[in-house]
């Protein structure tokens, strides 16, 4: 193997590492800097039913984000979902983002926004944690911790 002191690369090469460093390193530290998370819950039905993803999200930064999707190790398909009520019929819309604009929050809750949970990888009971990653347009992440509570408890 080869090693070449970095003092003897030309200028160039490290500029262009160091920026390809600072793009991928920036936007999850953005990130947690202005994105923050409270009430992160999932609740969780016997068996194999989808369970649902409940939270409220803030962006306490100055730009505008749009929220693509979540993805988890603990589920094979998490996706966005809107609960509405169309003359008495209530029903779930996917949802293909949602923007947070400067300064505001979204409540992801029962009759509301939430995330749908699918194919569990395993089986999981109530009180565990649960990582989920919240997708951004612009490649930020967010992985949050959610406490899995019963049904009966929202």
């Amino acid at each position: 193997m080869l090693t070449i002191p970095l003092d003897k690369l030309p200028s160039l090469i490290r500029t262009v590492c160091g920026i390809a460093l600072f793009l991928v390193a920036v936007p999850p530290a953005l990130a947690a800097e202005t994105l923050t998370t409270e009430e992160a819950r999932i609740r969780l039905l016997p068996g194999d039913l989808p369970a649902a993803g409940y939270f409220t999200l803030r962006n306490t930064g100055d730009t505008d984000l749009i929220l693509v999707g979540a993805q988890s190790p603990a589920f094979g398909n998490v996706e966005m979902h809107r609960s509405v009520d169309r003359d008495g019929v209530a029903s779930m819309q996917p949802v293909e983002q949602l923007e947070l604009a400067a300064g505001e929050q979204i409540a992801f809750a029962p009759q509301g926004y939430h995330l749908m949970l699918m194919q569990r990888a395993r089986p999981l009971a109530v009180g565990e944690e649960v990582e989920i990653t919240l997708l951004f347009e612009d490649a930020r992440r967010l992985t949050v911790t959610f406490q899995t509570v019963s049904p009966a408890s929202l």
